[in-house]
C-alpha cells in the first residue's frame, strides 16, 4: 500500500469514512437514545444543533451534527472587531483583486515564525463574494507558534481545505483531535471552533476556502465503477474528545475569533469552547492521506484528462463543472505507447493554481517551479510543458516508466476567473518575471513540410 508511513499517538483516535454518519462519545451513555433533543440530556448537557446546510437540503446533501456539550455555543460575551498584527495596508492588499491573462508562477514562499494561525493566510488569489455564499479564496499560510492559550478561531465564511507543505499541525476542534502532517490535508467545514498548536515547529501550506453554500465532495466515478481515487473508508474523522467547562468571574477567559465577511472578530467567554462530551451527524472536520489515493491511468495510448486525479470536488449548477476541484499528481507509472506522456498543451475554461508539497512536478523538469512555490494559470491562458520537458518527452525512448517518485504537486481548479491579490502579485515579491521566457519563449519550431509542398 502506497500510503504514508505514519505512526499516530494514542491520544488521536478517528472514525473512518467519507461524510459518513458517526455517533461519537467520550463518556460512555452521553448520547441520547432514540431522540436529538430529550428534555434532559444525559449528565446535564446541553443538546445543540449544528447544521451546515439548510434545514430542508436534500437528504443526500444534508449535512448537521447534534453536539452535546458542558455549555452552548451562545455563551459568550457580543463579538467586537479583532485587531490584528498585519498591518492595515497589507489588509488592504487582499482586497485588491487584479484580473489577468498572464500566466503567473512563484518562488516559494517565506515562513513568518512571529504569527500563530489566525493571522497566519495571506490570500493570493479570489472570486466570488463571500457575503452572498460564491466563489473561493487560495491562500497561503505560515505560521512559527502556537495560538494563543485559550484561544479558538472559526471562519463564517467557507469550508477551509487546508493542504500541508511544511510542519505538523494539532488541531484541537470541538468534535476530537485530528493530527495533520505534510500529504495529509484536512478540512474544517465553516463554523466548526478549533486552535491549531505546531508540535514540531513552524508550518507553511496552502488554503482552499469555499465560500459556496455546498460543499466539497467525493468526484463520481462514472465508467471508473465503484471503486478508486480517493475511497471513502481512508477519510478519518475525530474522535469526540472535551474539556471541563470553567465558570465564573475568576475563570480565565477564552477568546473565541470569527473570520466573518474576510474581517476578524472577537468574543469572550468563561468557558473553553471545547466542551462537546458528545456528537453524531454527518457535519465535522476530517483528514486524508494522500498517499492512499487510488490512481488511474491509460494502458494503451494517450493519457486521459487530469480530472482523473481528483480527490475532493464541489460541483457547480452546471453538471460536471465544479466551483473547485481539488486535483492530486501523485508518483505513478506510465506505460502508454506512441504518446507524449507529460500534460499536453493547452488553454482551458477553467482557471488552474498549482502548488507543490515536495519533490520535482514532471511537467516543469526546468526547476522554476519549487516546494512551496506555485503557479496560476487562468481561464484560457495557454500554458504547459517547458522547453526541456516536452523535447525529453518527444524523444524519449518509451517504456514503463514511473514518474513522480518523492513528489506531490497538487492544483486547485475552478469554473471562476480568479483575479489575483495585491499582496500575491505585489506585497508578497514572488512573482518570477521570466516564467514566459524560461518556459516557453525558447520554444522554436519543429515543422518540417515535405518535400514539393507549397
Amino acid at each position: 500500500m502506497p500510503t504514508t508511513k505514519f505512526t499516530t499517538p494514542e491520544r488521536y483516535q478517528y472514525h473512518n469514512g467519507f461524510l459518513a454518519y458517526h455517533e461519537s462519545e467520550a463518556v460512555p451513555g452521553s448520547l441520547p437514545l432514540g431522540a436529538n433533543s430529550p428534555q434532559k440530556p444525559p449528565y446535564g448537557l446541553y443538546a445543540e444543533k449544528f447544521s451546515g446546510t439548510a434545514f430542508t437540503a436534500p437528504r443526500q446533501e444534508n449535512l448537521q451534527s447534534w453536539l452535546y456539550r458542558i455549555l452552548p455555543a451562545s455563551a459568550h460575551a457580543p463579538f467586537k472587531p479583532y485587531t490584528s498584527t498585519r498591518s492595515a495596508e497589507d489588509e488592504a492588499q487582499d482586497h485588491i483583486v487584479h484580473q489577468l491573462p498572464n500566466q503567473l508562477r512563484w518562488d516559494p514562499f517565506d515562513v513568518d515564525e512571529s504569527v500563530d494561525w489566525v493571522r497566519a493566510r495571506n490570500v493570493v488569489a479570489r472570486a466570488g463574494e463571500i457575503a452572498l455564499k460564491t466563489g473561493i479564496s487560495i491562500s497561503i499560510y505560515t505560521a512559527g507558534r502556537d495560538m494563543d492559550e485559550n484561544t479558538a478561531f472559526y471562519s463564517a465564511d467557507g469550508d477551509f481545505l487546508i493542504v500541508p507543505q511544511h510542519g505538523v499541525m494539532d488541531i484541537q476542534s470541538e468534535m476530537g483531535r485530528l493530527l495533520v502532517r505534510p500529504n495529509e490535508i484536512c478540512v474544517m467545514p465553516r463554523g466548526v471552533r478549533y486552535r491549531v498548536t505546531l508540535p514540531e515547529g513552524p508550518i507553511r501550506g496552502y488554503i482552499l476556502e469555499l465560500h459556496e453554500a455546498g460543499h466539497l465532495e467525493l468526484p463520481e466515478l462514472g465508467p471508473i465503477g465503484s471503486n478508486g481515487l480517493a475511497n471513502a473508508r481512508d477519510f478519518q474523522a475525530p474522535r469526540a474528545a472535551f474539556e471541563e467547562a470553567t465558570t465564573g468571574t475568576t475563570a480565565a477567559p477564552w477568546n473565541v475569533i470569527a473570520k466573518f465577511n474576510d474581517r476578524l472578530f472577537v468574543a469572550q467567554q468563561n468557558h473553553t469552547p471545547f466542551d462537546v462530551v458528545a456528537w453524531h451527524g454527518r457535519y465535522y472536520p476530517y483528514k486524508y492521506d494522500l498517499g492512499r489515493f487510488n490512481t488511474i491511468g491509460s494502458i494503451s495510448f494517450d493519457h486521459p484528462d487530469p480530472s482523473i486525479f481528483t480527490v475532493l470536488t464541489a460541483p457547480s449548477s452546471r453538471p460536471g463543472t465544479a466551483v473547485a476541484d481539488f486535483v492530486i499528481f501523485p508518483p505513478r507509472w506510465l506505460v502508454q505507447e506512441d504518446t507524449f506522456r507529460p500534460p499536453w498543451y493547452h488553454r482551458n475554461t477553467m482557471s488552474e493554481f498549482m502548488g507543490l508539497i515536495h519533490g520535482d512536478y514532471d511537467a516543469k523538469i526546468g526547476g522554476g517551479f519549487k516546494p512551496a512555490g506555485a503557479s496560476l494559470h487562468n481561464i484560457m491562458s495557454a500554458h504547459g510543458p517547458d522547453r526541456e520537458t516536452f523535447e525529453a518527452a518527444t524523444d524519449a525512448r518509451l517504456g514503463p516508466q514511473m514518474v513522480g517518485q518523492g513528489s506531490m504537486a497538487f492544483m486547485f481548479e475552478s469554473c471562476y476567473m480568479v483575479g489575483v491579490t495585491g499582496w500575491g502579485l505585489e506585497t508578497c515579491r514572488k512573482v518570477q518575471e521570466n516564467y514566459n521566457a524560461d518556459s516557453w519563449e525558447s520554444l522554436r519550431p519543429r515543422f518540417k513540410a515535405p518535400s514539393g509542398s507549397l
